[in-house]
């Protein structure tokens, strides 16, 4: 084995979870990896305990009614096999963090994908953000495809387009796609949903269509915050001359859901399918054939 493989076996990241099949991240069958940190702050994240990265405070310890958490040489131990899973650790972390993670190599990560590759189109990386640990999901994007067993699964990322061009760089030649979202139009209205300015992920949004790798652009419709359409129904002329310049991609609805969020989000108005469907109408109108709504709603 040489040095170089060797190297990229080795790397490692903070794994929130492993979901062995998945057919919602990305097109077919998908192993999908949760990596463990986000840069953005968005209240309405379905997910809010994959944000941050465990302190290890040890505030979590005392509260487990099941002893899955102990406390060691100034760490936060977790055991798996007594855990029940209910989530009073990830509840009350004040870090938006979960001590569940685990460490986990490039080398572990493919022995799930051989586990279960028979079965698996491909491996999508989501989190959390996935570009926050970026040295990770090239080490294993590269590996996969240098692999003869593996080398046909597809490898896609699921993002919220904040890495920077440079990143995108690196990780462009052992990429197949990438999953954006965009949260808002407006500058101020994409910082109130995300913390983060919009530029990046625009940014983001051009330099993968440019290259062909922009698999799926995701809107988030919440009811009475985003901005896509106006109170007529009409796509915003900004939106729709961006959305055009992308070129023919594949574009995604999603609603928002109090499922999971947490504070101020627990009080906004969920989105109906009424009202996806009117997006999608608006989009459609203008020439945006390939867009979709969810399966289930």
């Amino acid at each position: 084995m040489s040095g170089d493989l060797s190297r990229l076996l080795a790397r490692t990241a903070i794994v929130s979870r492993i979901l062995p099949f998945s057919c919602v991240d990305g097109p077919g069958n998908r192993l999908v990896i949760f990596l463990q940190g986000c840069n953005f702050r968005c209240p309405g994240c379905h997910n809010p305990h994959t944000i941050g990265l465990c302190d290890h405070c040890g505030d979590c310890v005392a509260d487990c009614p099941s002893g899955a958490l102990t406390m060691a040489e100034g760490r936060v131990s977790w055991q798996a096999a007594l855990c029940t899973h209910c989530d009073r650790c990830t509840d009350g972390c004040p870090r938006q963090a979960s001590p569940k993670t685990q460490v986990m190599s490039v080398a572990e990560v493919l022995a799930e994908l051989r586990r279960y590759g028979p079965l698996l189109s491909g491996v999508t990386v989501s989190g959390g953000e996935a570009s926050t640990q970026l040295p990770f999901v090239v080490a294993l994007f590269t590996t996969i495809k240098s692999d003869p067993a593996l080398t046909r699964l597809s490898c896609l990322l699921d993002s919220n387009g904040s890495l920077a061009p440079t990143g995108w760089q690196r990780l462009l030649p052992v990429l197949d796609g990438a999953m954006l979202d965009l949260k808002g139009w407006r500058d101020e209205v994409h910082r109130a949903l995300t913390g983060y300015d919009r530029e990046r992920v625009l940014a983001s949004l051009q330099l993968l269509a440019r290259c062909g790798k922009l698999t799926e652009l995701r809107l988030l419709q919440v009811p009475g915050r985003t901005d896509f359409i106006d109170a007529q129904g009409r796509l915003d002329a900004g939106l729709c001359a961006f959305l055009r310049s992308l070129g023919p991609v594949p574009i995604r609805l999603n609603g928002f859901r109090q499922h999971g969020v947490r504070g101020a989000a627990l009080d906004w108005q969920e989105a109906t399918r009424a009202e996806l469907e009117q997006l999608a109408n608006a989009l459609q109108m203008q020439g945006f054939d390939a867009v979709s709504l969810p399966a289930i709603y």
